[in-house]
């Protein structure tokens, strides 16, 4: 995927609009204490050559790695320690596809900068997370997809007027989580913005209403969920200035799982839009599913 690269304003835009509701759709997930599942539970999966696969069946569960403090996409509730949001959605569905039940479901929550370590250590299954799919991350792992498109955007202090776009970032300080893409985009593309990174979306937007940094930047669909948690204080400015493609991480080589997860988001559309249409189009706003890459 090339950085720095325009898209379609109405796309994006309506991908925007859509998370800008999204917390009012945050009900629709379910941890796996629930015991309830959402979605059908294939029987007797059987998927030759593939060892993530046969190490999920002789453990008897599926580990999948999440984000856990993105409101509308993977978000925790630590009141309740219910997960709600459009990925998590998407996790317990190829969960489902595999054979395995919310109650089979381990959940971990790994940030950004960890996440190729933990698909090629076997700490987790999968990955499902808002994770863009790069040429430099396929060199370490695996993807499935794209499942969903959308693109880099800015948050801001709802004063500030200084800055309406990228075009504006010049002398400025931008936060991102360490090693996200659109963090190494900033980098590689601007090189008069000042950088700071944290583990974490959220302790960026923290830094952000504290005036340590000017401005926050990841997808679009990720901003506007924290604008909408506090829209007296923040806000979205511009419109995307990349193309992100979500894919589900899974570990490199195993084209046998890729092809199997490839096949169900191919042949679930309607699935695949009620997940959406329960989570981010909540708002009524519509957005096509993405036809996934074939296996390599």
């Amino acid at each position: 995927m090339a950085l720095f690269t325009k898209r379609r304003a109405g796309a994006v835009a309506s991908i925007a609009a859509a998370a800008a509701l999204a917390l009012t759709a945050c009900g629709g997930g379910s941890d796996s204490s629930s015991g309830s599942d959402k979605f059908e539970v294939a029987k007797d999966v059987s998927i030759s050559g593939s060892p993530t696969f046969d190490k999920m069946k002789s453990a008897g569960k599926i580990i999948i790695g999440v984000k856990e403090d993105q409101p509308g996409l993977g978000y925790l509730d630590a009141a309740t320690g219910e997960r709600s949001g459009f990925d998590i959605q998407i996790a317990q569905w190829m969960a489902a596809s595999l054979g395995f039940g919310s109650d089979k479901i381990e959940y971990k929550a790994v940030d950004s900068a960890a996440r190729e370590q933990a698909i090629a250590n076997g700490d987790v299954n999968m990955y499902v997370g808002t994770y863009s799919i790069t040429d430099k991350r396929k060199e370490q792992v695996g993807f499935v997809g794209p499942y969903f498109v959308t693109g880099q955007g800015l948050l801001v202090a709802k004063d500030n007027t200084t800055i309406n776009s990228e075009k504006d970032l010049d002398g400025k300080t931008v936060c991102s989580a360490t090693g996200s893409t659109p963090l190494q985009n900033i980098q590689q593309n601007f090189p008069k913005v000042k950088v700071t990174s944290f583990d974490k979306y959220s302790q960026c937007v923290e830094a952000l209403k504290n005036g340590q940094v000017d401005a926050v930047t990841t997808d679009q669909a990720i901003l506007i969920g924290y604008a909408s948690q506090d829209p007296d204080k923040l806000k979205v400015v511009g419109e995307p200035f990349t193309t992100e493609k979500y894919g589900i991480g899974i570990p490199k080589g195993d084209t046998a799982l890729c092809e199997a997860l490839t096949t169900t988001l191919k042949d679930g559309n309607a699935t695949w839009t009620k997940i959406y249409d329960d989570t981010l189009g909540k708002s009524g706003t519509k957005v096509e599913q993405p036809t996934p890459d074939a296996c390599s």
